[in-house]
């Protein structure tokens, strides 16, 4: 297994050392958890709208997809669940509101990479997939800081919001026991 296989295949579990760090040294504050948790919505919020469009083949452990999304998101931006990731694990750092700003930089860096390679390895296995198509789309569309104006897509997709709320069910959840810990460490931190 290579190392682009190894961030894919765990990708679900390496923000848990982060998510630990962060909530055992945490100092929130008011201010710091309502700036966080705005990063954190709009973070879900992307997350939710991709998945929408490109369905729940964004769980799989297998690299790869059964079509070539380029509607909704996908038509500013390659990426845009990873996109709602980085959000919502810089707003879990904005609330924690320790080592600023630090903190920020270690997580931009640290998920920076870890998507760098898996984004390498999905991208390699949509061009094997889609060829041509792909390699259009790959040059109009950015990987990571999107687009002013969505492309047009030669296979539009209708969204299926009640789909997405079913699939991103275990991110919410997780957003949310991450938020009430961190809420328990500001209440801790009280005077």
């Amino acid at each position: 297994m290579d190392i682009r296989q190894f961030f894919f295949k765990f990708r679900g579990f390496t923000p848990i050392p982060f998510i630990l760090i962060v909530i055992i040294f945490a100092q929130p504050t008011s201010t710091s958890f309502l700036r966080g948790l705005i990063f954190m919505i709009i973070g879900e919020f992307i997350r939710i709208w991709g998945v929408s469009y490109a369905g729940g083949a964004t769980r799989t452990r297998n690299v790869g997809a059964p079509r070539l999304v380029t509607s909704g998101p996908f038509a500013y931006v390659r990426n845009p669940l990873y996109i709602g990731n980085m959000l919502m694990y810089i707003g879990a750092g904005i609330i924690a509101n320790v080592w600023m700003p630090w903190l920020i930089f270690a997580i931009l860096t640290f998920f920076g990479i870890q998507y760098g390679f898996i984004v390498n390895l999905e991208e390699e296995k949509l061009s094997h997939l889609f060829g041509e198509e792909y390699s259009n789309y790959k040059k109009h569309v950015p990987r990571f800081v999107p687009r002013l104006k969505p492309i047009k897509s030669s296979h539009p997709i209708q969204p299926d919001y009640k789909e997405a709320l079913r699939s991103e069910k275990s991110t919410f959840l997780s957003f949310m026991a991450i938020l009430l810990l961190l809420a328990v460490r500001m209440l801790w931190n009280m005077p």
